[in-house]
């Protein structure tokens, strides 16, 4: 792997060269327009300038052809692209199944990252070259912003929820990670690196550096510590929903509404209970607002999403 930091030209994930054939299609139809107006304003400056031979009587009253013209090409030409851009953006939230989860925490000034085995990093992000990587990221104080030049994607990142963002790397390197939101005093220096490695030599590397539990043993751990195994476990006497493979899965809320369940979802389940109570159950559960950090909530959704993997009760690695 080439420890070089590329520039910001490169296309060095599956996302960018679309989002170059997009934004240069804008640009040069943009372009167009601006040449072809500017000459047009050049032509009729000299042709119709004071004291010029122009014949000026019988001038037009109306020019419907003309009118719907540049009405209905401009409006088909918005619509093309708007359409264009909207399937890219959909893409860009709609991971592949199999995605490697990815768990950034951003903070003044500093992206904290957690792989699924417990390794932890600052500032640096190691993914596999070829393979699709999800990222589930929160913000311990302010709004920052998740970018990476090289791979076109940028996504914010807020308190008190959680925004996912995917990509695929597709050139091994190491490339810029910027701080894309005024953050703060240190927002300049709010910088890291994302490090594109063989799919081989990143397992390696994976392994090598995890020296402690993984996440969804810690989320284990944090099940029990705070009291969820008491309500939520198969055996438990209290009437509380089964959580077992509750990501991806349809959630009937106690009001009518359905939703998918996501990160998000069960954060909000955690620090506002009574937000979407499901249907069937009371609304007895306590907040834990104030009382748990962003990275116990993420130890604790990494759980929730092994269980679906393994379908029973065993503790995760």
């Amino acid at each position: 792997m080439s420890g070089h930091t590329h520039g910001l030209l490169v296309q060095a994930s599956s996302a960018a060269a679309r989002f170059d054939a997009l934004m240069l299609t804008l640009t040069l139809i943009t372009g167009a327009m601006a040449l072809v107006l500017a000459a047009l304003i050049f032509f009729f400056s000299i042709r119709y300038r004071k004291g010029s031979k122009a014949d000026r009587s019988n001038p037009p009253s109306g020019a419907k052809g003309l009118e719907a013209a540049w009405t209905l090409a401009p409006l088909v030409i918005f619509i093309a692209i708007f359409a264009w851009a909207a399937v890219d953006y959909m893409r860009l939230y709609d991971p592949p199944a199999g995605a490697m989860p990815v768990f950034v925490v951003a903070k003044q000034w500093m992206w904290k990252v957690e792989y699924p085995n417990g390794r932890r990093e600052i500032d640096e992000l190691h993914v596999p070259l070829g393979k699709p990587v999800k990222l589930v990221m929160t913000s311990q104080d302010v709004i920052h912003s998740f970018f990476v030049p090289a791979f076109r994607v940028k996504q914010d990142v807020v308190p008190g929820r959680y925004t996912s963002l995917w990509f695929k790397a597709t050139r091994a390197g190491t490339y810029h990670l910027f701080c894309a939101e005024y953050c703060g005093t240190g927002h300049s220096a709010m910088r890291g690196r994302v490090i594109v490695m063989p799919a081989d030599a990143f397992a390696h590397w994976l392994q090598q550096g995890n020296t402690g539990s993984g996440i969804a043993a810690q989320g284990f751990a944090l099940f029990r510590k705070y009291g969820c195994s008491g309500c939520h476990s198969a055996g438990s006497t209290v009437h509380a929903p089964d959580l077992t493979g509750l990501l991806g899965r349809t959630v009937h809320l106690q009001d009518g509404r359905t939703l998918v369940a996501d990160e998000g979802y069960i954060r909000d389940s955690i620090m506002l209970p009574r937000k979407d109570v499901v249907a069937g159950y009371a609304p007895i559960m306590p907040s834990y607002q104030g009382q748990i950090s962003e990275e116990d909530v993420l130890a604790l959704i990494e759980y929730i999403r092994q269980t679906g993997a393994d379908h029973d009760d065993r503790q995760p690695r």
